[in-house]
């Protein structure tokens, strides 16, 4: 059974501004980031073959560019490699995370609340989320994207764009090869404000916000960070 199979149905997006064609390829620049962004298991290994091609086969832009880029490393890597990796860059930096409430209201009680909005936002909309997955994960909000199209399905992303390019910079930082994967999604999202260019900076300076101290590796913010979400975009 492919792999793509692990994307779960939904209805159909409405209101679809793009033609088919670019919806089709939108939405499975979506799907293999969802799928390459998740651990790389044995069924993720197995599947390497067949996403590469996927790649491979898309037209030319700078979103499929780094995808390419990326799968040529995933493909050389022993198994045990990108599981070690993975687990280094993603469960234990906070700084590249892949849950994107924690960006926008770091541990507070507040980030509980936008946990649960956008659970019953994907709900709203014919989809749930797997037993076990929060919705603010990233291959997720990925996966909700693929299905719902640019209009509500990439409204998350929109909504944690700053908290994204976040991660992207702690990668590219790090040197790792899933700053690709990253890349290859801001490709796909708005381009970045100078208000959207101060709040990374300012995050990555001070954190988000906290109600306790000690998150490390962010030093305790001094004053309240720049918010994540632009407060002049209502998605």
């Amino acid at each position: 059974m492919s792999l793509f199979s692990r994307i779960r149905p939904a209805r159909p997006a409405r209101d679809e501004p793009l033609t088919p064609g670019q919806a089709a390829e939108r939405a499975l620049l979506m799907r293999l980031l969802s799928l390459l962004l998740q651990y790389p298991d044995a069924e993720l290994a197995a599947a390497a073959p067949e996403l590469a091609a996927a790649v491979a086969d898309l037209p030319p832009s700078p979103a499929a560019d780094h995808l390419a880029r990326f799968t040529v490393w995933f493909l050389r890597q022993p198994a045990h490699a990108r599981e070690m990796h993975y687990v280094d860059v993603f469960d234990l930096r906070r700084r590249s995370g892949l849950h994107l409430t924690y960006y926008l209201h770091g541990d507070t009680r507040r980030r509980g609340t936008a946990l649960l909005a956008l659970a019953r936002s994907y709900r709203a909309h014919g989809w749930e989320t797997a037993d076990g997955e929060l919705p603010d994960h990233l291959p997720v909000a990925l996966e909700f994207a693929a299905l719902m199209g640019p209009g509500p399905g990439e409204a998350p992303l929109r909504r944690h764009r700053r908290g994204i390019r976040l991660i992207h910079h702690a990668l590219d930082d790090l040197e790792s090869p899933y700053r690709h994967l990253l890349a290859s999604l801001l490709a796909l999202l708005p381009p970045p404000t100078a208000a959207d260019r101060e709040a990374v900076r300012r995050l990555a300076a001070d954190g988000p916000p906290a109600e306790q101290v000690g998150l490390h590796p962010y030093g305790r913010p001094q004053t309240e960070p720049a918010p994540l979400t632009d407060p002049e975009d209502p998605r």
